[in-house]
């Protein structure tokens, strides 16, 4: 994980995608399609949360092929839901958040304002179903997000970043990758280079 951090992380005042739950269209891996009425993407790692009664429910991400919001479409990738950034011909770069729980961790033990909170209880289903968790009583608490990119390289998603990539690419393909990790300013977590990469790489 420590390979996708950057200086000015991403943080986020909720656990979740989207502040409030919203309509989704769910695809799940045997075929059947289901419409949830309340939905949400939960950053710990990545997953679809959905309301059922007065519970929140973590949905299986093996089970999902796709979830459909109305802005913005996840796909299963690994063990993740991420959406689509950008496409470059038939290739694509995709997007999972998740929580940076050691940064978080770290920040608790830095903050003795706020250390009498525990990581576990923010975390479970029954504190969920509070999509902000709360926050407006605690305005200084922000969680550390990780973005993790993956390539749609034809059939094959990999996850994005140099050792995964060369053992993707041939020897051309790693050539013209590196000559844009020499360009300057280049970062691993800057969608602008890493379309650059997918560019070049075709």
């Amino acid at each position: 994980m420590a390979a996708f951090k950057v200086a000015a992380q991403e943080v986020t005042p909720q656990l979740t995608a989207f502040p409030e739950f919203r309509p989704a269209t769910v695809y799940m891996a045997d075929g059947k399609k289901m419409d949830i009425p309340m939905a949400n993407i939960f950053l710990k790692n990545s997953s679809l949360l959905y309301l059922s009664g007065e519970l929140t429910k973590e949905a299986n991400t093996k089970n999902l092929l796709r979830v459909d919001f109305k802005d913005r479409s996840y796909i299963r990738i690994d063990s993740v839901l991420a959406y689509q950034v950008d496409s470059v011909g038939a290739n694509a770069l995709f997007c999972a958040k998740v929580l940076d729980i050691k940064a978080y961790k770290q920040t608790l033990m830095n903050n003795s304002n706020i250390t009498n909170l525990n990581l576990n209880d923010l975390l479970t289903m029954n504190m969920i179903q509070y999509s902000t968790i709360d926050i407006q009583d605690a305005k200084d608490i922000h969680f550390p997000v990780i973005p993790l990119y993956y390539y749609r390289l034809g059939d094959k998603f990999v996850l994005v970043h140099e050792r995964n990539l060369k053992r993707a690419l041939d020897k051309e393909g790693r050539r013209r990758m590196e000559s844009v990790m020499n360009l300057p300013g280049f970062s691993w977590t800057d969608e602008k280079f890493l379309l650059k990469i997918l560019e070049i790489i075709q």
